[in-house]
């Protein structure tokens, strides 16, 4: 699938076994969706279990992924949806998700971001399916995923924020009363236009005091009051995106000074065009204003993209060696809510693979010149 493409980054010269270095770097991913990490392979094959909307034509289906802007992306985001209607369909995509990620980008750690009210939801009479055989299909997958690709998968719960408190109230009830054991955190994405973050307080407030993690996206497609109303209503501990936050200095200097990391995707920012182009991401804001970051796909099928690219690209902006990418895998590490042992366990892999291939130590991401 390749929607607009939003640039192919020259690997630096002095470098060019940088791809082969990124693609064997033991990573870890925070920001990538659920339904949107469906490959074409999974898209089709669901698409030819309930024919309708989706293309099952490959060619068809590319064209189908070539978005004009922010909503036609939630549009075309929302059919693919639609092709989750099973328990069965849960289980196909979330395994054949882990097996891409593992086998294909040597993610070794993901926090998937699930939107459980839109499958559990009664659609139309013959859809929809309980909350408690979504719960059993995520964690069947997530248990066989370890087993068989050694790939640990925690799970997000997202407010679907389109939908308003109907969805907020239902997304809260599975995550307290329904809770997978790998549920780690709680989010709230779709459209920031429209769709204020204080209505959500509440939901975010009951999420947290159960212990779970507040990670909304904001600041995505609107402006820093979003990602403020995030930190200060929500408790945000990440933000999603976080784009817009270079607009406001004082943002920046409150971000370094707390440590709260944003995910960059910086090929779906263009993709869903929140920003005009890779030369213009503000991915070098945020370095050079000392704010922590991780790198990550978010939709990587839909925006043509996959992780180990997303890191090339970073690599190429920030003008990251080798010691760079390796602090860049950490650092994703670090924003994670891993649990200790397994943050220990691939943050000495990552040292062990930068090492195995003559790296030394090199400073944090933040600090490393371009």
């Amino acid at each position: 699938m390749s929607p607009v493409d939003p640039v192919s980054p020259a690997q630096p010269a002095s470098d060019p076994g940088l791809a082969a270095f990124v693609a064997g770097l033991p990573k870890a991913e925070v920001h990538v969706h659920h339904v949107g990490s469906a490959s074409e392979r999974i898209v089709l094959e669901l698409a030819q279990r309930h024919p309708g909307t989706v293309p099952t034509d490959p060619d068809e289906l590319a064209a189908f992924y070539e978005f004009r802007d922010f909503a036609h992306f939630i549009e075309v985001y929302l059919a693919v949806v639609d092709l989750v209607r099973t328990p069965e369909d849960v289980r196909l995509l979330t395994y054949e998700v882990a097996r891409e990620m593992a086998t294909g980008q040597h993610v070794r750690y993901a926090e998937l971001t699930c939107t459980p009210f839109t499958s559990v939801r009664p659609l139309e009479a013959d859809r929809g399916m309980p909350v408690e055989a979504y719960t059993e299909a995520i964690e069947d997958a997530r248990t066989a995923a370890e087993r068989d690709f050694g790939l640990v998968l925690r799970w997000i719960y997202d407010i679907p924020g389109e939908a308003g408190i109907p969805a907020a109230d239902a997304t809260l009830r599975y995550a307290l009363d329904h809770a997978p054991e790998g549920l780690v955190g709680f989010g709230l994405g779709g459209p920031e236009v429209g769709v204020p973050r204080p209505q959500f307080q509440r939901h975010f407030e009951a999420a947290r005091a159960a212990g779970l993690r507040s990670v909304p996206h904001a600041g995505e497609t609107t402006g820093p009051e979003t990602v403020w109303d995030a930190l200060r209503l929500l408790g945000a501990e990440r933000i999603g995106h976080g784009t817009t936050a270079a607009q406001d200095p004082e943002l920046l200097a409150h971000l370094a000074a707390t440590g709260v990391p944003l995910e960059v995707c910086p090929s779906s920012n263009v993709a869903t065009r929140a920003v005009a182009s890779l030369a213009e991401h503000p991915i070098v804001a945020f370095r050079d204003a000392g704010v922590r970051f991780s790198v990550n796909s978010d939709d990587p099928p839909m925006f043509g993209t996959t992780l180990n690219r997303e890191y090339v690209i970073a690599a190429d902006l920030l003008g990251l060696d080798r010691a760079g990418l390796v602090d860049l895998a950490k650092e994703g590490v670090a924003a994670s809510f891993a649990p200790d042992h397994v943050r220990r366990a691939l943050t000495d892999e990552i040292t062990a693979y930068g090492a195995a291939h003559d790296v030394g130590p090199g400073a944090a991401p933040g600090a490393r010149p371009v």
